[in-house]
């Protein structure tokens, strides 16, 4: 699944203005036809109105043919082609309509109309073609004059449909332009509020960074109410799993006195012997206490690891154990020049496990330097660098995997136990770091620990 599909803020955000664009929509649609409507039922009723003032003003002469007594009111009945129109007929029993009267906006044209018979007072609507080739909206109604009741007239007006049209046109054209200026609007603040209302996450989340990291120990309290509940569970099972690694740390230290006092005991009564039975027990007893020193140590190690609020810096450090090796090894000369940032940085870790893995680097190239060991340190955004060469006579590129495993030695004749570079490898392992062997500029080995930064 894609990851857009999957956030809450794409969520919130297509849902509202999926819901913003359908209601604006619909709330246009309908806007347009009431307006419509209520457009068309006024050009219906303005008709009707010059229909009935044509009636009204329609009189019968001494000859019985229709004369308008006053001109109707509306002045665009006097303009040619003005697109508004009356016209009145004879009604002839051949049914053969002749023209009687007409208004001077037909000017010499005549009004085609549908050839229907009408009852006395009834009234019709067509659309029918003006003068100009317009279209138009026509109403019509049959007068019979109570003198003459066998002779009809047909009145007639008619109207020309843009002057309905292009009212509506222009009132689309507005309600478009309306709607999407209320529709970005609402957009847009649908937007800001998914944002705001999702700060509190973002907020959240940079908590738990700065949790992972080990810069808090805990989660702030002042959260909005509806997330408050998952801080207070999150700092629950945070406070939990503390206590539950201090019980067991506090029972793993138990477990090695308690194994460490009869081992005791046993290697004093082994000494009080001098054979070989006794000689095999003194070194099970003190392999045994290697082995029970060495996973208490891997335990503190990890544990400290995931405590990630420790922190240390290198350089006194480094400068403690140098200190340390010239001593051990004063024929050979330890070079550890940083710059002022370099002297800054920090190990996420204890202090004391960075120096067993720095001492056992720098003891293992005084051991093989012939006189020289330079050590630099260097960090990027999340790790810090530490590389130690020498110039001794370095390790094949064949035996440098195996010389990170557990008892191997790169030469017999040199004093060790082959541990050195196992146990730094496994304890940089233990802090997500690493150590990579390879050959030094100087000739020698070139030891490079990866450490998280701080």
């Amino acid at each position: 699944m894609k990851a857009g599909s999957t956030s809450l803020r794409f969520r919130l955000l297509a849902g509202t203005l999926v819901w913003v664009a359908a209601t604006v929509g619909v709330a246009g649609w309908m806007l347009q036809s009431m307006f419509e409507q209520q457009l068309s039922r006024q050009f219906d009723n303005e008709l009707s109105m010059h229909l009935a003032q044509l009636a009204g003003h329609l009189e019968t002469d001494a000859a019985g043919n229709p004369v308008l007594a006053r001109t109707l009111s509306d002045p665009r009945l006097e303009r040619p082609y003005s697109g508004l129109y009356w016209q009145v007929e004879r009604m002839a029993s051949d049914n053969g309509d002749t023209i009687v009267l007409r208004s001077r906006s037909l000017w010499d044209a005549k009004l085609q109309v549908p050839g229907d018979r009408l009852a006395d007072g009834e009234r019709h609507t067509h659309r029918v073609t003006g003068p100009d080739g317009e279209a138009l909206r026509m109403l019509e109604q049959v007068m019979q004059p109570a003198e003459n009741p066998d002779q009809g007239w047909r009145l007639i007006v008619a109207a020309d449909e843009r002057l309905l049209s292009e009212p509506i046109e222009r009132f689309r054209t507005l309600l478009i332009g309306a709607l999407a200026l209320l529709a970005g609007g609402l957009m847009v603040a649908a937007a800001f509020q998914v944002v705001a209302g999702l700060r509190p996450l973002k907020r959240l989340r940079d908590e738990l960074s700065l949790l992972r990291d080990g810069r808090r120990t805990t989660l702030s309290e002042d959260h909005p109410s509806e997330i408050q509940p998952l801080v207070d569970e999150l700092n629950a099972v945070l406070s939990r799993n503390a206590d539950f690694v201090a019980r067991a740390r506090h029972q793993a230290g138990n477990l090695a006195h308690a194994v460490k006092t009869p081992l005791t005991v046993m290697a004093n009564a082994a000494a009080e012997v001098d054979d070989p039975f006794a000689e095999l027990v003194r070194n099970q007893v003190v392999a045994a206490r290697q082995q029970i020193d060495r996973h208490l140590a891997l335990a503190r190690v990890a544990a400290a690891a995931q405590d990630k609020g420790l922190r240390c810096q290198v350089a006194p450090v480094m400068d403690g154990l140098i200190r340390v090796m010239q001593r051990v090894h004063p024929e050979r000369r330890f070079t550890f020049t940083p710059d002022e940032t370099a002297r800054e940085l920090l190990f996420r870790g204890e202090a004391q496990d960075l120096q067993e893995m720095l001492g056992n680097l720098l003891d293992n190239a005084g051991k093989w330097a012939r006189s020289e060991i330079r050590i630099a340190i260097s960090a990027d955004a999340e790790q810090l660098h530490l590389a130690i060469d020498d110039d001794g006579p370095g390790i094949p590129d064949d035996q440098r995997a195996a010389l990170l495993q557990r008892g191997q030695r790169g030469d017999e004749k040199v004093a060790g136990s082959g541990l050195g570079l196992a146990i730094v490898s496994e304890l940089a392992g233990l802090y997500d770091g690493e150590l990579v062997l390879g050959q030094s500029p100087l000739g020698g080995l070139c030891a490079r620990l990866s450490l998280p930064r701080g």
